[in-house]
Formats: C-alpha cells, sequence, structure tokens
C-alpha cells in the first residue's frame, strides 16, 4: 500500500489538508487503534502534533501502544469526537504507519519547544488514507483521499 508523508498530503490536497488539521487541533485528545501481539484491536487515548510538514505520534516509553506500533506501524488515528453530539467539524481518521523516530538530532529538533517526559517514543506518520465525514445540509458527505489521487467524495441522503 502507498504511502505519504503529511508534506505530501498538504502539497496535493491543501485545503482538505487544512481541515482535517483543524479538525485534530479542536481537542487535544483523540484515540489510537493499533494491533496487540495476538492480531486484535487496541484503542488508547492519544495526543498528537504537526510539525516541520509532519504528523507525530509521541507516547510514554515502554507502553502498550508503542510496543504494539514497534512490533507492527500499522494504525489508524480517530479525532476526538467532541463534548457534545454536534461533531463539528466532522469525523476525521487517519491510517497508515508509524515509523519510530530515533536519531538523536531529530527528536532534539522535535522537543525543542515541546517537552515530553523523558524517556519517550516519537513516531512519524506515513499516511495511507484521510477520511473526513461530516453532515451537510441534509447529506452525509464522505470524503477519502489516498497517496496518488485526488480527493473522492460521495454524498448521501
Amino acid at each position: 500500500m502507498t504511502q505519504s508523508s503529511w508534506a505530501a498530503f498538504v502539497t496535493a490536497e491543501p485545503e482538505f489538508a487544512e481541515s482535517v488539521q483543524h479538525r485534530f487541533e479542536k481537542y487535544r485528545h483523540h484515540v489510537l487503534a493499533t494491533l496487540r501481539k495476538d492480531g486484535s484491536p487496541r484503542l488508547t487515548g492519544l495526543e498528537v502534533t504537526f510539525r516541520f510538514g509532519e504528523l507525530w505520534l509521541g507516547m510514554m516509553h515502554g507502553s502498550r501502544k508503542a510496543q504494539d506500533l514497534l512490533r507492527d506501524p500499522r494504525f489508524a488515528l480517530h479525532t476526538n469526537p467532541g463534548v457534545d453530539d454536534s461533531m463539528d467539524g466532522g469525523d476525521v481518521r487517519i491510517s497508515g504507519r508509524a515509523l519510530e523516530v530515533t536519531e538523536p538530532a531529530e527528536k532534539a529538533r522535535f522537543t525543542d519547544d515541546v517537552k515530553p517526559p523523558e524517556p519517550y517514543h516519537l513516531f512519524r506518520a506515513e499516511l495511507a488514507e484521510v477520511v473526513r465525514t461530516s453532515v451537510e445540509g441534509d447529506e452525509l458527505v464522505v470524503r477519502h483521499w489516498g497517496p496518488g489521487g485526488p480527493v473522492r467524495t460521495r454524498r448521501r441522503r
């Protein structure tokens, strides 16, 4: 499956990428799905960061979700649904692979103004797909993007 950096997504579909990033930045905590050793799904909370043209996933050293990603880098990330039932800004999901960053200079650059508790794992997301579902008027609107293609939109009443 083709993967893409966040920067490549922004270049390919700037308006869609901006709406997705805005939705993630609206709340601090989101839901990360990883795969356990036995292949079953694990859902956990996670904070995400957009910096230097990348989507970053940071987590406590040795956490179960980090262990999952080190074993199998596939993930799905879902935006926080919010505190009410309005779903303002829609519902966004990103899936792909999380690549651990271990290079000291790159980690130091990331932590220049973000001070995570040490030690920690830092992963850079490679995107396989981005999906935003929203309600516009009386229609359910699903926008889907994958590397190498345009945003596809489906509408349903």
